[in-house]
């Protein structure tokens, strides 16, 4: 496959309510949108960096700087059949996970139209539903928190995730619980506490979690080890996991008991399937996380999430939970048995908008051959 032509949009996109975590509130989520042009195919990607680096070291700048200066001349106007050619060929370029991911992503898209299959076939994928969980933000109080859970499950949603923090986690676990006795229900703390807040962390062991995802630091994995053996309540890991060495490091120090995979976070599809093979075979069961995706790189997470060692809810809900207008058709609805149905299309399965695209975009370069 010829490598004719690179495009990349910073776009810019209103979230239809503000959404907040132990970092901090975002009304906007801005990502870089890949658009990789060869041999009459177009295939897309989602770079999800964003404007600080609050959530990983990569920013919108730091990216488009690898992107345009380093991933891109790497393969502009090269002849690539397969993904293990453009990892052979960006292999010197250390870090820099989520930019590559986007190309990446690209690149696996325009494989599979050139194939005429979907994305879920190409990456091994067997399920052709997903079950999906909706992740819910920091509120102000008990009642507008209990009052959102309640018209998430009416419309659907088996599995709730909370955003906690310190001074905002107890309380609001508990009336969670209490309202909702049976709905799957787990918290993400985003490596807001520390190994010596232990007794308040023992505490959410009663109130029958599916996990609690990252409590310690960002890079961390051997406190989480020590936090694991204290706690009946399943560890998730996200931010520290960045590679399959990563995730071999925590389930041998025994630092948790399910993964988070987000595909930006760990370099790529391609890692991310080497990290659910490890754990498979370890009978560690993982899911897929969200860095509010557009429907560009939505339908490429529920691709990669449609293979069998994803077993638990994903937090890769409907498009109405994130945007009052998406970039791409069709959108994705949630099933009434809690699921989101795999696209079967060629590639990612969906069509990009390129009008809404524009709309949406701040900043856009062209790279030709």
């Amino acid at each position: 496959m010829l490598i004719e032509e690179i495009s990349l949009f910073h776009n810019k996109m209103e979230l239809l309510t503000p959404f907040e975590t132990s970092i901090g509130i975002e009304f906007f989520e801005e990502h870089i949108i890949v658009k990789i042009d060869g041999e009459g195919l177009t295939g897309w990607g989602e770079c999800v960096v964003e404007p600080t680096p609050s959530y990983s070291s990569e920013t919108i700048k730091t990216a488009w700087h690898i992107l345009s200066d380093f991933l891109i001349p790497s393969i502009l106007n090269k002849n690539i059949s397969n993904i293990d050619e453009y990892l052979k060929i960006t292999s010197w370029i250390r870090g820099h996970r989520m930019a590559k991911a986007g190309v990446e992503a690209a690149l696996w898209d325009l494989f599979a139209k050139a194939k005429g299959i979907s994305l879920s076939d190409l990456l091994g994928g067997t399920q052709k539903e997903i079950m999906v969980g909706v992740s819910v933000g920091i509120k102000p109080d008990i009642k507008t928190l209990l009052d959102e859970i309640a018209g998430f499950i009416n419309e659907g949603y088996r599995r709730i995730k909370l955003k906690i923090a310190p001074g905002r986690d107890i309380q609001f676990i508990k009336a969670v619980r209490k309202e909702f006795p049976d709905i799957l229900f787990q918290v993400d703390a985003n490596s807001s506490y520390e190994l010596k807040q232990l007794d308040l962390l023992r505490q959410m062991d009663i109130y029958n979690l599916l996990l609690i995802e990252q409590p310690l630091g960002y890079e961390d994995i051997y406190e989480h080890s020590k936090l694991q053996r204290e706690l009946k309540t399943p560890i998730c890991l996200d931010e520290s996991i960045r590679s399959l060495g990563d995730a071999k490091a925590a389930l041998e120090l025994g630092s948790c008991k399910n993964i988070n995979i987000k595909p930006g976070r760990v370099g790529g599809y391609t890692e991310s399937i080497l990290i659910h093979d490890y754990c498979a075979a370890q009978n560690i069961p993982v899911w897929h996380g969200g860095m509010d995706e557009s429907a560009i790189g939505r339908a490429g997470n529920i691709a990669l999430a449609s293979l069998p060692n994803f077993k638990l809810p994903a937090d890769l809900s409907a498009s109405n939970r994130y945007y009052k207008e998406d970039i791409a058709e069709p959108l994705f609805k949630l099933n009434k048995n809690g699921t989101i149905n795999v696209p079967t299309g060629a590639g990612i399965g969906v069509e990009v908008d390129i009008k809404r695209l524009n709309k949406v975009t701040v900043f856009k370069k062209e790279f030709k051959a």
